[in-house]
């Protein structure tokens, strides 16, 4: 007599279970997503030069008092704050503490180089929310 083994089926896969559970998830990620642009979230006015808004008028930049910061990279993060120069973030703190105190609503302009760190660029800009200073601005080239 000749043996013959028996016959097993291939497991059939089904889909349907991981389209649904793949539906889910996306489901899940789009209504968990935050839609908010990053620009939206610091808490100041940005215009680009040469656009002025229907009721806001500019004050004229020779008489302006401002206050520049410029941040490079040379290897390291290097500041420089009413033309002193800086090599950590708590002396830029010094600086700006004493400049406010003698006038608290100095606008100030924090100008970066191209291959200077974004967070860097935060980091000043939380340095001087934190001394007080609000109107901060970003210069854009």
């Amino acid at each position: 007599m000749k043996y013959t083994p028996p016959r097993i089926k291939p497991a059939e896969l089904k889909m349907t279970p991981m389209i649904d559970v793949i539906f889910l998830l996306l489901v899940f990620f789009v209504c968990t997503a935050n839609f908010v642009p990053t620009e939206e979230i610091l808490p100041m006015h940005t215009s680009l030069p040469g656009s002025v808004d229907a009721g806001e008028v500019l004050p004229d930049p020779l008489n302006l008092d401002t206050l520049l910061i410029k941040i490079t990279f040379d290897g390291a993060v290097r500041w420089q704050a009413a033309e002193n120069r800086c090599t950590t973030l708590e002396e830029v703190l010094h600086i700006l503490r004493s400049i406010w105190e003698v006038k608290a609503d100095i606008p100030v302009i924090i100008e970066s180089a191209d291959n200077v760190a974004g967070e860097n660029v935060l980091d000043v800009y939380d340095v001087c929310r934190r001394v007080g200073l609000l109107n901060v601005q970003f210069a854009a080239y």
